[in-house]
Parts: C-alpha cells; sequence; structure tokens
C-alpha cells in the first residue's frame, strides 16, 4: 500500500517537475489547478513481476476535494481504502481499520504535505525530488523521472509518466522497481469539478 501511495505522489509531483522545464506549461498547470475543486477518476494497476510470467491487475476509484481531502479506493480483486481527511489518515481492508494523526506520524506527515502542495500547485519550484527528462509523444508528453532522494532509490529506477496534451493531465504510470517488478497505472473517466458525496472521506 505503502508503495502505491508513493506513485500516487509521483505523479502529482510529475507535473510539477514537467512545468519547471516549459514557461507555457507552467502557466497552464497553474491555472488549471486553480480551477480545480475536485476530482473523481477510475484506475486499472497492473503489476508485472519479474519472477512470475503473469500480470496481476487491480482496479479502484480515487476522489479529490479541495483543499485537503482524497479517497484512494481498491474495488477489485481486493477492498482497500486510504482517506485522508484533513490532518487524519485512515487505512482499512476487510478486518481492520486504522485512523492515523499525520502530526504525530513523520511518514504520513510527509505523505499528506506531498499530495496536497502538489495537487495545488505549491512545489512548482522544487527541482530536488526527481532528475527529469521530457519528450513529446503523440496526443501527450512523456517524462522521465530518476529518483534523486535515497528512500525513493531504495524503490525506485525510475518512474514514466504519460500526459494528455490538452488537459495536461497524467494518463498513465509506470514505476520501475529495483526489484525488476514493474506497476503500471492508468486513469480513466476523469471527471473533474463535479459533486462528490461528503460521506466518501468519513474516517469510519
Amino acid at each position: 500500500m505503502m508503495r502505491t501511495l508513493f506513485i500516487l505522489i509521483a505523479s502529482l509531483l510529475s507535473c510539477v517537475a514537467m512545468a519547471q522545464n516549459d514557461t507555457q506549461i507552467i502557466e497552464q498547470i497553474s491555472a488549471a489547478s486553480a480551477k480545480i475543486t475536485t476530482l473523481e477518476c477510475d484506475f486499472v494497476q497492473t503489476k508485472h513481476l519479474k519472477i512470475l510470467d503473469n500480470r496481476l491487475v487491480s482496479r479502484g476509484k480515487m476522489y479529490y476535494s479541495q483543499p485537503d481531502k482524497l479517497r484512494w479506493e481498491y474495488v477489485t480483486p481486493y477492498s482497500y481504502i486510504f482517506i485522508m481527511n484533513q490532518n487524519q489518515i485512515l487505512l482499512k481492508n476487510s478486518s481492520r481499520a486504522d485512523v492515523i494523526d499525520v502530526n504525530q506520524n513523520k511518514i504520513f506527515k510527509d505523505i499528506s504535505r506531498l499530495m496536497m502542495n502538489s495537487i495545488m500547485g505549491d512545489m512548482l519550484k522544487d527541482n530536488t525530488t526527481f532528475e527529469i527528462s521530457m519528450a513529446s509523444t503523440k496526443g501527450g508528453y512523456t517524462a522521465t523521472l530518476i529518483p534523486i532522494k535515497r528512500e525513493m532509490k531504495q524503490m525506485w529506477t525510475k518512474l514514466v509518466l504519460l500526459f494528455d496534451a490538452e488537459s495536461l493531465g497524467v494518463k498513465r504510470m509506470e514505476m520501475h522497481e529495483k526489484s525488476g517488478d514493474c506497476t503500471i497505472i492508468e486513469l480513466e473517466n476523469v471527471k473533474i469539478n463535479r459533486a462528490i458525496n461528503s460521506t466518501l472521506f468519513n474516517l469510519q
């Protein structure tokens, strides 16, 4: 679960990294971020294991509500929910639920800060997380991110992200691990600024 959360953080941070390479895109991303009050999408996560000739596929939904509410939920083949609501985080599976005060836990405090700052576009000047190379592709842009920080280097060799040229949103994320495994997340049915039921962010 923690690795998946870092994937989500990386996808958000990648918008920051991309913006630093082009003034026009900085302006576009900042303008788009300022208009986002809610975001909802489906995701498909595919895990490719180096030692096995098969794939592990899971599906779920993500919800975001400004300024500090986030729900990342696996629906199939298992149930797992991550909810962030202000200064608290809920981790819940079929048999257990834990509520964490982010102010009392450095790891989760960093996670929540990165997520919210990235979504709101407050990290546009941060170039200490990844080394980035950009390429134009048909219908969008591809960013290759090489981790700089030690804790990220221990997990990943690189992240590859595909952006939609029109919306500047992330459509696909690849996480390449040191073990040789690769996780791919594809975002589908993205909906922006539609009403979201506030109960989805309840910590119960």
